[in-house]
């Protein structure tokens, strides 16, 4: 959609619209997950991030009609190819310099390995525009919900802090030492006797207030919890079949739940498990670059990848979100081999996955299910996990993915801890 801009045209065309807006156009491209769209507009670069892709998606964005108001439009229509070209070269050197991209140059002959694209430039999305689309995801997912009041979690328990609530409390050992001067005063008066002096002091001390540990009283701040949170992402290959797209939707998802808890809940944290044949943690930066691979789905070990991440955890709260469409069909043995069924629910898979669901619920960690399918044999399979460990499953569509786990989070983090 255009948006109206209220300025006077002054004929650059890199500065013709903001670096976001062309973030926003290149989303897809950005977020590819190897889905084979026929109607995406980048279909034809396969997911490749190199410059010359780079150049065709901004070409085909400023082709597009979304960036330019209607005097910029046709402006740029009116450029010759060599125009256009050097315009795009502009774009890009704008983009690096705003930290959108960072770019590479190409590798020299004979290094790397054939068939990777090698002795072609390429770039990768940098940590401010993950932040940026994620902002975006967050919006766009809020959206359907209306107005939000987004906070930190709140709590009816009260401790010492820096946002008050009007009461004080007297200092204990570990407070922090927001202190009350009022009632701390008050004290003081009531231990020492009233004043009687000019200087309103004590009588008898001087002028020297004889203050004592007693005396030390702290503002009253409401008790806010902090929770550790993993999600848990299945990349395996059935997340790309079936004509239908459901790894890029949880990637967003994924980004905006980052970005909220960055925001709203600083003192949280968040992981990010990919579980495939085997499972790894990754940064979040580095999920743009995700894509679906020929994987089978080997749940228990995302959980223990899992497990093991929250151990090194002391929030109140600690919970694992699993966002998946498949049956559990692959298990890691004892010897590092990988055992696979690719009909899934193997009784020996299911056992092991739910002996380590059982660990889980033995160190305190919720798991919260978000399954992309409606199998029936499955859904009893994550419902039995959902109870095991005081979780809920929830039955969704991916485009309906966002609103279910925004709300379920939201929602477990206004509780009250016990």
């Amino acid at each position: 959609m255009k948006r109206i801009r209220y300025t006077k045209f002054t004929g650059d065309l890199a500065s013709a619209f903001g670096l976001e807006d062309l973030m926003q156009a290149l989303s897809d491209f950005l977020l590819d997950s190897g889905f084979q769209d026929p109607t995406s507009r980048f279909q034809q670069f396969d997911g490749e991030q190199t410059k010359e892709n780079l150049r065709d998606a901004i070409k085909q964005a400023l082709e597009s009609g979304e960036l330019f108001d209607d005097e910029a439009q046709a402006k740029f229509e009116a450029l010759s190819p060599d125009q256009v070209e050097e315009l795009i070269d502009q774009i890009i050197q704008k983009m690096q310099e705003q930290n959108f991209i960072n770019a590479e140059e190409p590798s020299e002959p004979g290094q790397g390995q054939e068939g990777d694209g090698n002795g072609e430039a390429r770039f990768e999305v940098t940590d401010k525009a993950m932040d940026f689309l994620g902002y975006k995801a967050l919006r766009e997912l809020l959206g359907p919900l209306g107005r939000s009041s987004l906070g930190r979690h709140d709590t009816r328990h009260e401790a010492s802090g820096v946002e008050t609530n009007g009461s004080s409390k007297q200092y204990e050992f570990g407070d922090t030492l927001n202190l009350d001067i009022t009632a701390t005063l008050s004290s003081v008066f009531a231990r020492e006797g009233l004043t009687s002096g000019e200087n309103g002091t004590p009588e008898g001390v001087g002028g020297i207030l004889n203050l004592e540990y007693s005396d030390l009283h702290v503002h009253q701040a409401d008790y806010q919890s902090s929770c550790a949170t993993v999600v848990l992402l299945d990349c395996s290959h059935s997340m790309i079949l079936y004509g239908e797209d459901r790894f890029t939707p949880a990637k967003r998802v994924a980004m905006a739940l980052a970005h909220l808890i960055r925001t709203q809940f600083p003192g949280d944290t968040l992981n990010l498990v990919l579980f495939h044949d085997t499972a790894e943690e990754i940064p979040i930066g580095q999920l743009p670059r995700v894509k679906v691979g020929p994987h089978y789905t080997n749940t228990r070990e995302g959980l223990r990848v899992a497990q093991r991440i929250l151990a090194r955890q002391t929030k109140d709260m600690k919970q694992i979100v699993m966002i998946t469409d498949g049956k559990p069909s692959a298990l890691t043995l004892p010897d590092g081999r990988i055992y696979k069924n690719a009909f899934g629910l193997d009784p020996l898979v299911i056992s092991e996955t739910l002996e380590e669901v059982a660990r889980c619920k033995r160190s305190n960690i919720m798991i919260n299910t978000f399954m992309l399918a409606e199998d029936f044999a499955l859904m009893q399979f994550v419902q039995k996990v959902s109870a095991m460990c005081r979780g809920k499953a929830y039955f969704t569509s991916p485009d309906r993915l966002g609103s279910y786990l925004l709300m379920d989070f939201m929602s477990r983090r206004m509780k009250t801890v016990h």
